[in-house]
């Protein structure tokens, strides 16, 4: 297994650069930041963690911004997000950033994205949660034929171009590996349909030791190879790490608290990457 650490970083506590700096000497593979655009005062869309949101949700950056701050001054470490609100994007804009981050990175960004929970968030950036899912799989399908053709276009109901010209195109080919979270009835069909990986929270939902093997027989029913799982917001528990590995887990992501200096994370860094040692 391969193992990541996924930190909101904000305004306070640690900075981004010394962050990406310290998981990549501890011998992470890859690093991963969330998004949300803004959060609505109004609290009509339940988080689905819990009955209170967490003050930090408010105060996350742009993930790219981010990233791109942390591929500049590492040289291995792979930079994700975790996850990308492509419903909220611009298509065309967001595949400029993705492949102008793949490029400047030399082919180290994974495409983790997601449909969202905050109806209203999405509302505001005039998306009809009612059609997420499909504007999203449009939306990645436009953002595909935008890296890989030197005259892109694309036709549907939500997304609609005429041909154009777009580089630099992402070094990684065809394109960087799209990983699409969520524990919802339909996930595994988006999986199959348009994605690369699955990357859903181990704790929500039914155990992964039925939908591992439930998403792998699917996937072979359709003609594809096993589907990588990455797991995300996995705890430090050996045990958990285990199991994980019977099943046949890709990727393992930590999730590490938010808000606190270099100097408290770095106990917290070198815990998970005695475990990641164990287990990789």
């Amino acid at each position: 297994m391969k193992f990541g650490v996924s930190a909101p970083l904000t305004d306070r506590g640690v900075g981004a650069v010394d962050f990406g700096r310290a998981v990549e000497e501890h011998g992470f593979e890859s690093i991963w930041l969330p998004e949300h655009s803004h959060i609505p005062v109004t609290r009509r869309s339940p988080w689905p963690g819990g009955p209170e949101l967490p003050e930090h949700y408010r105060r996350w950056p742009d993930p790219f911004v981010y990233l791109s701050a942390i591929a500049a001054v590492t040289s291995r470490l792979l930079v994700a997000t975790g996850v990308c609100l492509v419903v909220q994007r611009d298509p065309i804009t967001l595949a400029k950033e993705v492949a102008s981050l793949d490029h400047l990175s030399g082919g180290r960004f994974i495409f983790g994205i997601g449909g969202g929970w905050n109806l209203v968030e999405m509302e505001d950036h005039g998306t009809d949660p009612r059609t997420r899912w499909s504007l999203l799989r449009e939306r990645v399908e436009a953002m595909k034929a935008i890296w890989t053709q030197d005259e892109a276009e694309y036709h549907g109901r939500f997304v609609d171009f005429e041909p154009l010209w777009a580089w630099p195109k992402p070094v990684q080919k065809p394109h960087p590996p799209v990983l699409i979270g969520g524990n919802g009835p339909g996930t595994f069909d988006r999986v199959l349909d348009y994605c690369d990986g699955w990357m859903p929270q181990p704790e929500r939902g039914r155990p992964m030791s039925e939908r591992i093997p439930e998403l792998q027989r699917l996937a072979a029913e359709r003609g594809r190879g096993p589907i990588p799982v990455s797991l995300f917001g996995v705890k430090a528990d050996p045990g958990q790490l285990e199991e994980f590995a019977r099943l046949g887990v890709d990727r393992i992501i930590f999730s590490l608290p938010v808000e606190r200096s270099l100097e408290e994370l770095l106990p917290l860094l070198e815990e998970r990457a005695r475990l990641a040692e164990e287990f990789a």
